[in-house]
């Protein structure tokens, strides 16, 4: 579920890749499958956060 649209992370805490996977989900439903340039930019933020919060695989691991 999703409790919070917030744009920017939040400095003290360490969203889930989940959360922030909702929020991505949730940015290209209110666009409508087409993102505008701010758009752009907030998903591609939202895409490093997620990256950063998801667990890494085994075949990542180096």
């Amino acid at each position: 579920m999703l409790h919070s649209m917030s744009t920017t992370p939040e400095s003290d805490s360490v969203r889930s890749a989940t959360d922030v996977n909702e929020e991505i989900r949730a940015l290209w439903f209110r666009a409508g499958g087409t993102l505008s340039g701010e758009e752009r930019r907030e998903y591609q933020r939202l895409v490093l956060e997620w990256a950063e919060a998801a667990p890494s695989s085994p075949t990542q691991a180096a």
